[in-house]
């Protein structure tokens, strides 16, 4: 249907993580999810407005308030079953991990990032602050759950925006000792079919602090949005089957060992710095360059996928053509 469209694959593997999944449907499905998608948005459009615009800014409800919420937002959609499991940890066992182990105040979360969905998720189990990560650049944006639901179906940012006001994690992580932070590394959504290049953003992590990959991955897989401003295309998919699955992986924490090494500003002198393939100007030493690799690895094993070369410049290119056309 979209052979006329460019696909901007990974040369060498063939791998396409910009295009939108869909599948094909009979006349008798789509005539069902029709009707369970004109039931559901009444209830879908009033919640969602309702918590944001109301329930979320009130600034004395607790946490767990808010969580449950949150899960009643996504239990409309039949967003109701969830594979949580530690990496290396049998099944059944959850709860019986130490602290350290899962994602905690005072430490980071670096997932993947594929559909709007991600945050609330994220909201719903850690109440993080979430950031935003940009290519090439070592500092990130805070921003609230709001605006990284947006984020995940924004233009393609392939730097930050004029007078945008930038932090560093190790900032962020001070300032709130009690929270977790959440950092989507790859700069901006795929199709969950592969992990994109990272921003530096994570190598400014303190060294005593737990950086943990966490992958997420949806069945059907349709409800992830690759391309920008396609929001009524997410609704149908997120609204119109009669289950979403969330299926997430939390692998073992890793601490910065670079962070000792290096100053406030970036490496330090005579440290044999490279240049970060994700972006522009953002010099990084073999020992930093060590960290994104591995929770690279770990975020493509947890999802059983591969790293890519493609950036942001390469998507928003694709977009540009598919746009276009």
């Amino acid at each position: 249907m979209y052979t006329d469209r460019p696909t901007y694959t990974q040369k060498a593997t063939g791998i396409a993580p910009f295009l939108p999944v869909s599948s094909t449907s009979s006349i008798l499905s789509t005539l069902t999810h029709g009707l369970l998608f004109l039931i559901r948005l009444p209830f879908f459009l009033t919640y969602a407005l309702s918590y944001f615009i109301i329930f979320h800014p009130l600034p004395v409800l607790p946490v767990f308030v808010r969580k449950i919420a949150l899960w009643g937002l996504m239990a409309i959609p039949g967003i109701w079953w969830i594979d949580l499991r530690l990496d290396g940890v049998k099944r059944g066992t959850l709860s019986e991990q130490p602290r350290e182990r899962v994602p905690h105040p005072g430490s980071i979360i670096a997932a993947n990032f594929t559909s709007p969905v991600d945050a609330v998720y994220l909201a719903a189990i850690f109440d993080p602050v979430f950031t935003v990560s940009y290519p090439g650049e070592r500092k990130v944006m805070r921003i609230g759950l709001l605006s990284a639901v947006m984020m995940a179906l924004a233009p393609v940012a392939t730097g930050p925006p004029a007078g945008a006001k930038l932090v560093d994690l190790k900032d962020l992580v001070k300032e709130f000792p009690n929270r977790v932070i959440a950092v989507f590394p790859e700069c901006g959504t795929t199709n969950g079919k592969a992990i994109l290049p990272f921003s530096p953003s994570l190598l400014q992590a303190p060294a005593d602090v737990h950086i943990f990959p966490v992958s997420i991955r949806y069945t059907p897989s349709e409800i992830t949005t690759p391309v920008p401003g396609q929001w009524l295309r997410f609704l149908w998919t997120l609204l119109s089957r009669p289950t979403t699955c969330i299926r997430v992986r939390i692998a073992e924490g890793q601490v910065n060992k670079a962070a000792a090494k290096t100053n406030g500003n970036g490496p330090v002198a005579g440290s044999g710095g490279l240049t970060h393939r994700g972006g522009a100007s953002a010099s990084i030493t073999g020992e930093e360059q060590k960290l994104l690799d591995w929770i690279g690895e770990a975020l493509a094993r947890l999802s059983r996928v591969k790293r890519v070369g493609l950036t942001m410049q390469d998507k928003a290119a694709f977009v540009r053509a598919w746009n276009g056309k």
